[in-house]
């Protein structure tokens, strides 16, 4: 009787361990919306301002070799106090984490680019949500055969080189949270 309790309990346990196995891959499939965006993974980036003196700024933010484009923009946008811009971009990767989002879930669908790849476009935007700016972005990226792969950017690795052009607006762009979706939503009635 003991011995089939013992038997009867390590069952469960490694059925337990299997499920949550199951859903724990399950959840690494998808992104939530409010994940915090790393620090400090883009050290070769480089800013250059095009334009002294206008009200309108531009800036070239130059990604190298191996720099997490996403995690460089957001720190671009918080040390030149950026609360509005929009952006776009050239050049290639070598591995992206792009998402799809799926409304059902709230949640980024993850898929992966491994390998080298070109960067057909890449364009965004930035604004504040609670006083912070914050980058939003969707990428294209090109394969070997022509062929292409698109979605939300979640990270992008430059390689040899990703060229982001920014213009900054002198007006600030509010965000708000959209309960609905999970997201932060642009909301041109904030000011």
């Amino acid at each position: 009787m003991i011995k089939i309790k013992r038997l009867s309990y390590a069952l469960l346990l490694v059925g337990f361990a299997t499920m949550s196995g199951h859903a724990q891959g399950a959840a690494s499939e998808y992104a939530a919306p409010s994940e915090a965006v790393p620090r400090g993974k883009a050290p070769k980036m480089q800013v250059q301002l095009l334009n002294a003196g206008d009200p309108t700024k531009q800036y070239a933010v130059i990604f190298y070799q191996g720099d997490e484009a996403f995690s460089g923009l957001q720190e671009f946008a918080e040390k030149y106090h950026v609360t509005s811009a929009h952006f776009t971009a050239i050049g290639a990767v070598n591995g992206a984490m792009l998402g799809w989002f799926d409304p059902a879930r709230k949640m980024y669908k993850k898929i992966p680019i491994n390998g080298q790849h070109e960067v057909i476009g890449m364009s965004g935007d930035i604004a504040l949500y609670q006083d912070k700016p914050v980058v939003h972005t969707h990428m294209v990226v090109g394969t070997s055969d022509g062929t292409t792969r698109g979605g939300h950017v979640l990270a992008a690795y430059a390689s040899p080189t990703l060229e982001v052009m920014v213009t900054v607006d002198p007006a600030a762009m509010q965000k708000r949270f959209d309960p609905n979706t999970d997201l932060t939503l642009i909301d041109p009635a904030l000011k």
